[in-house]
């Protein structure tokens, strides 16, 4: 007698369970993980990842490493702890990797852990921590990069104030074109340098004392060389996209190019014989859409072939096969990021899709991978249900390895997320986006819209989570994010539809696109809303400019005028060399009539600005021009500024909550 009433109290439970599944809520975002950084060993039966979480209490990101077997069994932690362990590299055999880690105590320093024992031992304890790190062929050594402050010299000599006095810090003398940078501020003097360090610790040995920075070292098979690309023009900050790859000898430190043209060569890789020297690289038309393509050369000099002449797509994090007859690369694909194979004859052939995950905010396409010498392969999984978890290919098919996130998403409803084309109003041109609808949608029911735009412009949305969206749709809303002209992943010809043309006719995509949305019979069309940020935040300045059709518009992190930007943002010589082609004084008229500023007296829908207080990308200052300039038409505006955020502003996990709450609150202020 007592089965039946343990079987009716579990199905009764579970009646229980499925009823008080919610919708998403704000504070979920501190509950929400991700995978990043899939390191499989070289025999490939072993994955390194790191796994991402946070810190309520604190507000903090925070990451440990675990290790899986590339069969998902004896899946467990390497570190714990509320800290930042990642960075894992294994050895060339297998038996040790690095990693980086604040385990210690504040300060970020490189360690070592034997993986038959699972011992550590810090490597360095330098001032700064090393950045890109890599292992000698004989795993004795290890080759980093790291940066080296240097004092610079000021030309104002202050007197010596009286014993006891109390005077201000003396005033910071600036003679560079790029003296601040998004996320880092005002940037101190110095260079990235190549050092070599013993696997046994030690002091650092320092390669390189040049005034330019170093990028990622490779070894040679010998051990005798490292490769690495540099910028070394000397008008390297007028030439931002101008870098060589070069050859550095550890005998005698001399070093050697090994490239030379105009346009950006790197990422150096040998192949596992040693005997080629694979490369990502482009001849710089001052686009402002330029795919990097894959080049093979032989490490004693020649020619270098161009593999990847046939695939109109950007090649990035290219790596060796293990028989070294070809490579594998990612790459995105229609808003879908993708691993391929090209052998040496350039044939290319798709491995894995939808590798993504890793833009927890928005629906940016991100992801990695790595493979081991048996084809193997470790990347980050990343759909509409969940951010980045860990996947593996191997001979036997494709599995997910890790579920991270669905202790929280099982009792949430989440948004469904439907693909969508569209033909432009404009030129008919094929368009593509997303729409989300709100959890338990019902078609015969009207629900408030939000169109939400991505930034760049040079980027793209895709097939992948987005805490920010979702929460729009927990809220209420059905939601359109998309892929207008000028978006990657269409191949050069569409990027560069809006090359110095920007923005224009992204705008005529984007209102189809709200028109498509709207043919499908579930949207309110008394409250359209339009949000963006960064790229997005330009566009959606310039839409409310150009219509009234929606009811409220919140602009995050835009630039307004053209002008002010190119001379108050990082990159000035980037930004006006390529986006414009001319200097804003020496082509006023264009840096206006594409400024969202012009526009301004047209402008009669509620506007809310949300910047970070520290972007140095698009500084506030933009945004305050355009709160101004409202409140001057007399528009109804408000300015919203989030304290510590650069353009990243969810570099705390409440940045990015308040900034969904501030677009939430704004909307809500205006919906009907």
């Amino acid at each position: 007698m007592l089965r039946p009433l343990v079987i009716l109290f579990l199905f009764t439970s579970s009646l229980v369970l499925g009823q008080t599944k919610t919708n998403l809520q704000l504070t979920d975002i501190f509950n929400m993980e991700y995978v990043s950084d899939p390191q499989i060993s070289p025999d490939g039966s072993q994955i390194l990842y790191v796994r991402n979480f946070k810190d309520i209490m604190t507000d903090k990101n925070l990451s440990n490493i675990w290790l899986v077997n590339s069969d998902g069994s004896n899946n467990r932690p390497l570190t714990t702890g509320n800290q930042n362990d990642f960075y894992p590299r294994w050895s060339n055999a297998g038996d040790k990797i690095i990693f980086k880690s604040n385990r210690q105590d504040e300060r970020m320093k490189l360690f070592v852990m034997w993986m038959d024992s699972k011992e550590v031992a810090p490597l360095t304890n330098t001032p700064k921590v090393p950045g890109a790190v890599s292992w000698s062929p004989d795993d004795r050594y290890l080759a980093f990069t790291m940066f080296v402050p240097k004092a610079e010299e000021s030309i104002i000599k202050m007197p010596a104030k009286p014993e006891g006095a109390k005077w201000n810090t003396p005033p910071t003398y600036i003679d560079k074109l790029n003296y601040r940078g998004d996320g880092q501020g005002y940037i101190k003097g110095g260079h990235t340098q190549l050092f070599t360090l013993s696997i046994d610790g030690g002091t650092p040995k320092q390669l390189t004392e040049t005034d330019f920075d170093h990028g990622a070292p490779e070894w040679s098979k010998d051990g005798k060389t490292l490769y690495f690309s540099a910028n070394f023009n000397p008008d390297e900050a007028f030439e931002p996209n101008d870098s060589e790859i070069y050859a550095l000898s550890l005998n005698d430190h001399s070093v050697t190019a090994l490239t030379d043209r105009y346009g950006p060569d790197g990422s150096p890789r040998i192949s596992p014989d040693g005997t080629k020297m694979a490369y990502t690289g482009l001849d710089d038309k001052l686009l402002g859409y330029q795919q990097s393509q894959l080049y093979v050369r032989d490490i004693s000099g020649g020619t270098p072939t161009l593999l990847s002449e046939d695939l109109d797509r950007n090649i990035s994090n290219i790596q060796w096969a293990g028989d070294g007859k070809g490579l594998f690369f990612q790459y995105d694909d229609k808003g879908e990021t993708k691993i391929a194979h090209i052998s040496l004859t350039g044939k290319v052939t798709d491995k894995v899709g939808k590798v993504g995950g890793l833009s927890l905010g928005r629906p940016y396409n991100s992801g990695t991978y790595t493979v081991a010498k048996n084809g193997a392969i470790a990347y980050t999984l990343g759909t509409t249900e969940h951010p980045a978890d860990l996947a593996v290919q191997t001979k036997k098919g494709t599995k997910r390895l890790t579920f991270v996130n669905d202790d929280l998403f099982s009792a949430r409803h989440l948004g469904n997320v439907e693909e969508l084309w569209w033909k432009s109003s404009h030129d008919q041109r094929d368009i593509q986006g997303w729409v989300v609808t709100p959890p338990n949608f019902d078609p015969n029911k009207k629900y408030p819209f939000i169109l939400e735009i991505h930034g760049g412009p040079f980027t793209s949305y895709g097939h992948v989570y987005s805490a920010e969206i979702q929460a729009f749709a927990a809220a209420g809303y059905v939601v359109l994010y998309a892929n207008p002209r000028g978006s990657t992943s269409y191949g050069s010809e569409f990027g560069n539809l809006i090359h110095h043309n920007y923005p224009s006719n992204d705008y005529d995509d984007l209102m189809s696109g709200v028109d498509a949305v709207i043919e499908k019979g579930y949207v309110d069309t008394d409250n359209l809303f339009v949000t963006g940020g960064s790229g997005g935040g330009v566009l959606t300045a310039w839409i409310v400019g150009k219509t009234d059709r929606f009811k409220a518009a919140v602009v995050a992190k835009p630039v307004i005028n053209w002008a002010s930007f190119v001379l108050y943002a990082d990159g000035a010589a980037f930004f006006s060399k390529y986006w414009f082609g001319k200097k804003p004084w020496e082509d006023p008229d264009s840096y206006f009539k594409r400024s969202p500023l012009n526009y301004v007296a047209n402008v009669t829908t509620p506007t809310m600005l949300l910047t970070g207080e520290e972007d140095y990308r698009t500084p506030i200052a933009e945004s305050e021009q355009y709160y101004t300039a409202l409140k001057l038409e007399g528009v109804e505006t408000a300015l919203v500024r989030i304290p510590g955020a650069s353009h990243g502003i969810a570099n705390r996990p409440s940045n990015l909550i308040a900034k969904i709450a501030g677009i939430l609150a704004w909307f809500e202020k205006y919906k009907e």
